[in-house]
């Protein structure tokens, strides 16, 4: 066995270049360790372990091997084969399964792949990630634990997941009747086109599709909408075909962005503060979660809609486990992830898609009036610094910035009562990344070159 390189181990999740990083030995040892600790978790041996992988060229190999593996330890292994990882984490919460295993590297390069590991629990999902348990399964990981021979488990196929999942977000929206409108939609030949081909067979709408064959060398863009320059086509594409609006899934389908009818990108906070508005509606008085990088959108629109909100750090493991301890509605993250608390809380993009779809039946409006009717500010959008000293630049804006209301939840923030910032550290790379708001746009510009 090589040695494990320790920086695969990410905040949330475990990903690295495929042969170099990630590899079929370093997937067994991660794979021994991941089941000693979720077996542990739970005190239970053998588990059922859900298991399902994306479309990238070297996740069938590294699937069969964590197969394999996990069945040499016993295990009862739900092999749900290709799956978003929205689907995935469905799988696990909704049949109550003990765990789950999703090969993927999300909306990384090609060369890619990775790893998430979630556990089911009474209240909900826990993904497993630096605060819940990526410490542990590390250290056994890089020590290559080895496990007793068990009693060979078993394997048992399930491959209608996805259909399941687009029911249960149709039955929690108590399965409204959503109008006719063309959509175009680019999964960039990744995982997001099986939800989105199983939620449109059982809707009236026209899918205009692009890029819609999975392939995991990406030939049209790199699966991340967080680039925009990833969604000029699609852009274009909604003006052409005079859709109501274009949609924009990352690799592994968790991300969701918007593209309203005149071709320009929607905040992923408007979003949220669209979809807190509605939940609110059927849940009056209900708590709403979102991440600390824009609040003045959501804060206002959930206190408009009768909710309760908190604010939380950055990251889906974090915002998943703060679901589950506060027992919240809903949280959305700036970053186009949707979490639901009846879906584990976990993201459910369907549930997402057929909301939006909804609110476009009821209002009869277009959606570019309905985002400008609910925007509250004006975002930068995120703004990334390479520094080596990233302590000491935080503490001179903590100083400069003074006379403002500071928070210290997720790197610094200060407001002000016309406009805030927040000011983070990457959990990954050695980037410090701004995001400024502000109540007008001017303002907001202004603000922003003064920091940049």
């Amino acid at each position: 066995m090589g040695t494990i390189d320790p920086k695969i181990f990410k905040a949330y999740d475990i990903r690295g270049i495929y042969p170099q990083q990630i590899n079929e030995d370093v997937v067994v040892s991660i794979i021994q360790a991941s089941y000693k600790f979720l077996s542990g978790k739970i005190n239970k041996h053998p588990i059922t372990i859900v298991l399902g992988r994306d479309m990238r060229l070297s996740s069938p190999s590294l699937f069969d091997i964590a197969k394999r593996t996990l069945v040499s330890l016993g295990a009862h292994v739900i092999d749900i084969g290709l799956a978003s990882t929205p689907t995935f984490y469905f799988a696990v919460y909704y049949y109550r399964y003990d765990a789950g295993i999703q090969i993927t590297a999300s909306h990384n390069p090609k060369e890619y792949n990775g790893i998430k590991i979630v556990l089911n629990s009474p209240t909900g999902l826990i993904k497993i990630g630096k605060s819940t348990g990526m410490d542990e399964i590390k250290q056994m990981s890089l020590a290559d634990i080895a496990l007793p021979v068990a009693e060979k488990g078993s394997i048992e196929e399930k491959k209608d997941v996805v259909e399941e999942e687009v029911n249960h977000a149709l039955s929690f929206l108590k399965n409204p009747t959503l109008g006719t409108f063309t959509i175009v939609a680019d999964p960039a030949n990744a995982m997001g086109i099986m939800y989105l081909r199983a939620f449109f067979k059982k809707n009236p709408s026209k899918l205009v599709q692009m890029n819609f064959e999975l392939d995991g060398s990406f030939p049209a863009h790199q699966p991340d909408p967080l680039d925009f320059n990833n969604l000029v086509d699609l852009q274009k594409r909604v003006v052409l075909e005079k859709a109501d609006f274009g949609l924009a899934p990352d690799g592994d389908g968790d991300r969701l962005f918007f593209i309203d009818e005149k071709g320009n990108i929607i905040p992923a906070t408007i979003i949220t503060a669209l979809i807190s508005r509605e939940l609110l509606k059927e849940h009056p008085g209900e708590k709403i979660l979102f991440d600390i990088r824009y609040i003045l959108t959501p804060k206002k629109i959930v206190e408009e809609s009768g909710g309760t909100y908190e604010i939380r750090k950055v990251g889906h493991a974090f915002i998943t486990e703060q679901l589950s301890k506060t027992g919240a509605l809903f949280a959305g993250e700036s970053s186009a992830h949707y979490y639901y608390h009846a879906s584990g809380n976990a993201e459910s993009q369907v549930i997402t898609i057929a909301t939006v779809l909804k609110v476009l039946t009821e209002e009869k409006k277009p959606l570019s009036q309905i985002v400008e009717e609910l925007r509250r500010s004006n975002e930068s959008g995120e703004i990334n610094f390479k520094v080596t000293n990233a302590p000491e630049i935080l503490e001179s804006l903590k100083q400069k910035y003074s006379d403002g209301t500071l928070s210290e939840l997720d790197g610094i923030a200060v407001s002000y009562l016309q406009w805030r910032f927040n000011v983070r550290t990457s959990n990954t790379e050695p980037l410090l990344r701004l995001n400024v708001e502000a109540l007008d746009k001017n303002t907001m510009e202004q603000k922003r070159d003064e920091m940049v």
